[in-house]
């Protein structure tokens, strides 16, 4: 493939991902899905074409924007999806040639932590704007206070102190719902490339994905700041929320390792994917699988003999 016709691809990719981002302007529960998939043509130009591609599409994305929308709606669809998508495809794309001519590719691990670092970062980019925890939370507050009264009618008692609750949470929420999204955009476009045998890199082993144990510290750290209330109280509080995606996905790489020991390990992932979609709860204590995963090393002792668990 010539650089012309990987170049409209990406240009094509970016088009197709900035119509995505403007369904926000539907304003229908329907058209929130697409928002969601606003990533997957980026990733899909990055980890077929290359990080050039990556960039190529978040730029063309972000021009479609500028000029459907106005210059806010551009700078948000480039730093919510563009640059981190970008930086998530740079790192994933990292290889190292062996002696033997075979190519060590960026570790699943390492990968989590970027899209960890990035999701703390838009915290942190959030408190920067709005004038620190204090201003965030008002902002948050006013906001959510007009839209319980438009919900409800005005007629919800405790609206104050809802509001303030969910304005204490809102931006870990925020910051781990686009981490669970990148996750999954990014795992549909590797899935779909690896599919047809045009994806840049082979895919990530989930059951080798390993975290560091100070990823387990920062969380004790985090805990430890919600007993010191006020300020510290709201930062620990979002960052143990936040914190919850990559240990989440520190005890499925647990649960994907101990499945290898089944006659049907696909059977048993799949049945144990679909109660976690229908309930929920399977995650949390995915979660809290991944933080004795970081001391124990439960991926190894559970994974069949024979069967080397790196990370």
């Amino acid at each position: 493939m010539n650089r012309l016709s990987m170049a409209a691809i990406a240009v094509l990719c970016g088009a197709v991902s900035a119509c995505l981002y403007l369904a926000l302007l539907l304003s229908s529960p329907g058209a929130m899905i697409l928002v969601y998939l606003t990533q997957l043509p980026l990733f899909v130009a990055g980890l077929w074409l290359g990080t050039g591609a990556a960039a190529v599409a978040g730029l063309s994305g972000a021009i479609v924007l500028f000029a459907a929308s106005d210059a806010l709606a551009a700078a948000l669809f480039a730093a919510l999806n563009a640059v981190p998508v970008l930086v998530l495809v740079r790192q994933a794309l990292l290889a190292r040639r062996n002696n033997d001519g075979t190519f060590t590719w960026y570790p699943p691990g390492r990968l989590t932590l970027w899209l960890t670092g990035l999701g703390v970062a838009g915290i942190g980019v959030g408190l920067l704007l709005l004038g620190g925890p204090e201003g965030l939370q008002a902002v948050l507050r006013d906001v959510i206070a007009r839209a319980l009264d438009r919900l409800s009618e005005g007629n919800l008692p405790d609206r104050d102190h809802v509001a303030a609750t969910l304005a204490s949470l809102i931006p870990g929420i925020a910051a781990a719902s686009w981490m669970v999204m990148a996750v999954i955009n990014g795992a549909l476009a590797q899935g779909v490339l690896a599919r047809f045998a045009v994806a840049w890199r082979p895919s990530p082993d989930l059951a080798q994905l390993a975290l560091p144990r100070w990823l387990t510290a920062a969380l004790g750290v985090a805990a430890a700041a919600i007993l010191l209330g006020g300020t510290w109280r709201f930062l620990g509080i979002n960052l143990i929320i936040a914190l919850s995606v990559p240990f989440c996905l520190g005890g499925l790489a647990v649960l994907h390792a101990a499945a290898r020991r089944l006659p049907h390990p696909g059977m048993a992932l799949v049945a144990f994917y679909t109660v976690a979609g229908m309930f929920g709860w399977p995650l949390l204590a995915a979660a809290m699988l991944g933080v004795f995963e970081a001391w124990l090393g439960l991926r190894r002792r559970l994974a069949p003999q024979g069967v080397q668990i790196d990370g």
